[in-house]
C-alpha cells in the first residue's frame, strides 16, 4: 500500500471497525470502511484470539471491497486499561567535535531514554518526545540539522499490560495482517478530535463504548490521565433484555430505535411493541419506561467516572467534556452529562459520508494521528523496535496512572447545564489543579 495510505483498526467489544484513508495535501480522504459484529472480545479485551481474528478478517474483507485495495498493514488501537505514563530522559554524545545531528542520533537518544527495567507483566506501548536539548539549549522540537556535541531528550513512555498487547497483536497476526503501529485510543483521539485550545487549556475526553467507558484528561497537548469503567452500552442492552424479558438482539434494536438517555425527556404516551419471551403477541412499552431502564445504568457509569475525575479536579478544566463512542448516540446524553457533571459537553462525530456516528471516532482518529505524525515523532517511536526484547523498568514514580485500576473541522453539538453558556475562569482552583497534576 502507498506510504500515504493508512488503515485504522478499532477492536471494540460490540463491533470491529476498519477505516481505509489516504492523506493528500494535508487532507484525510476516507476510501472505504468495514464494520462487523465483534467476537472474542469482552470489556475491550481480547479473550478469544481465534474468534477475534475471524471477526477482524471479516471487517478487513469488507473494507477491501469498499476501498478496492488490498490491506496488509494496519494501525491498531488499544484501550487505556491499566495505562501508566512515566517520564523518560536520555542523553548521547554526538562526538568529540560538533557535527550536524541526523536521524540516527534521534533514534539513539530515544533508545537511551526508553532503556529501563519493566515488571515482566508490562510493556512499553509508545514513546513521546516533549523536547530535545542540544548542548544545554532546550525547548527544541526537531534537533536534526543542528550542530552539537551532546543531545538529550525529555519525554514520556506509555506502558500497558503485556497480555493485552500480546493478545491484540496475535489476533491481528492470525487475521493475516501486519501491525504497522499500536496506538492508545485516548492518545489518538485527544490529538485529533480536540481543537488546539481544548488540547492546550485542558479537556476531559469521555468515550462511552459497548464494553467499557473511558475518561481521559488532555492538557498542554498531552495525555495526562486515564481511567476505565468496566461497563458500557452492552450492559444497558442487557438491562433492557432482562427487565423487558426480551432477547438481547431485540433489546439492542429497541435501544437504538426508541432509547433516550434522560427519562425526564421521554414520553409516557409514546409506546412501541416489544417481543416478549413466552408470549405470542408483542407487549407495548412506553418510551419513558425504557428511558428509566437506560438512565439507571448510565447513572452508575457516570457516577463512577465523575468520582475519579472530580478527585483530581479535572472537571474544572476550561475545555469541559468532549463525548464520543457508540453510547454517545443516545438522544439527550450530552445534556444529561452536562447537568450531572456541571460543565460544558460537546458531542463529537465525524462529518465524512458514511461515518456520521460517534462510534467511528476511534478508527478515524487512529489514521489521522498516524498520518499527521511528525518525522521526529516517528523516529522516536522507532526506538521501541530497538528495545522490544530488552525493556526493563527503573524504579521511578509514575506521573499519571489509571485510578482504577482530522482533518476538517468536525460536526459538533454543545450543551451546558443552562443550554448555552460561556466558559468561566476557575481562578485559584484551576491554578491549584495545574500545580498538583500538570506541572
Amino acid at each position: 500500500m502507498s506510504s500515504r495510505t493508512y488503515v485504522g483498526l478499532d477492536i471494540g467489544t460490540t463491533s470491529i471497525k476498519v477505516i481505509v484513508a489516504e492523506k493528500i495535501r494535508d487532507q484525510i480522504n476516507v476510501l472505504g470502511i468495514g464494520n462487523q459484529r465483534s467476537e472474542g472480545v469482552s470489556r475491550g479485551i481480547i479473550v478469544d484470539i481465534d474468534r477475534a481474528a475471524g471477526a477482524i478478517k471479516k471487517a478487513i474483507v469488507q473494507a477491501e471491497e469498499k476501498s478496492g485495495m488490498t490491506i496488509n498493514d494496519v494501525i491498531v488501537g488499544l484501550p487505556a486499561n491499566q495505562l501508566k505514563i512515566d517520564p523518560c530522559n536520555g542523553m548521547i554524545a554526538i562526538g568529540e567535535q560538533s557535527r550536524e545531528i541526523n536521524n540516527n542520533d534521534v533514534r539513539k537518544v530515544a533508545v537511551s531514554a526508553t532503556t529501563r527495567n519493566l515488571p515482566p507483566e508490562r510493556e512499553i506501548i509508545d514513546t513521546l518526545s516533549d523536547e530535545f536539548i542540544v548542548d544545554g539549549f532546550d525547548g527544541i522540537k526537531d534537533p536534526r540539522g543542528m550542530v552539537g556535541v551532546r543531545l538529550e531528550m525529555r519525554g514520556r513512555i506509555i506502558t500497558g499490560p503485556k497480555t493485552l498487547i500480546h493478545n491484540t497483536k496475535k489476533a491481528v497476526s492470525k487475521a493475516g495482517l501486519n501491525v504497522q503501529a499500536v496506538i492508545i485510543n485516548s492518545l489518538a483521539q485527544g490529538q485529533t478530535i480536540l481543537d488546539d485550545g481544548e488540547q492546550d487549556f485542558g479537556t476531559v475526553l469521555i468515550e462511552l463504548g459497548g464494553g467499557q467507558s473511558t475518561a481521559s484528561v488532555i492538557h498542554d497537548h498531552q495525555l495526562k490521565f486515564s481511567t476505565i469503567d468496566n461497563e458500557g452500552g452492552d450492559f444497558i442492552s442487557k438491562d433492557i433484555s432482562v427487565v423487558l424479558n426480551t432477547s438481547f438482539e431485540s433489546a439492542e434494536r429497541i435501544k437504538r430505535d426508541y432509547g433516550k438517555a434522560d427519562a425526564l425527556d421521554a414520553s409516557d404516551e409514546t409506546e412501541f411493541p416489544v417481543d416478549v419471551v413466552g408470549q405470542s403477541k408483542p407487549v407495548r412499552i412506553s418510551e419513558k419506561y425504557l428511558a428509566e431502564i437506560i438512565q439507571a445504568r448510565l447513572d452508575q457509569i457516570l457516577d463512577r467516572l465523575y468520582k475519579n475525575l472530580n478527585d483530581i479536579s479535572a472537571l474544572k478544566l476550561p475545555g469541559g467534556i468532549v463525548l464520543t463512542g457508540g453510547v454517545a448516540a443516545l438522544p439527550g446524553i450530552s445534556a444529561l452529562i452536562a447537568d450531572k457533571f456541571n460543565t460544558n459537553v460537546r458531542l463529537y462525530f465525524p462529518n465524512q459520508m458514511g461515518l456520521r456516528h460517534p462510534s467511528f471516532a476511534t478508527p478515524l482518529s487512529l489514521v489521522t494521528y498516524c498520518a499527521n505524525m511528525s518525522e521526529t515523532q516517528a523516529l522516536v517511536r522507532s526506538a521501541l523496535d530497538n528495545n522490544s526484547n530488552n525493556q526493563q523498568h527503573e524504579e521511578e514514580e509514575p506521573v499519571y496512572q489509571e485510578q482504577q485500576l482530522e482533518t476538517p473541522k468536525e460536526s459538533r453539538e454543545s450543551f451546558s447545564k443552562q443550554g448555552k453558556k460561556t466558559l468561566k475562569k476557575s481562578g485559584e482552583s484551576i491554578k491549584k489543579f495545574f500545580n498538583n497534576f500538570f506541572d
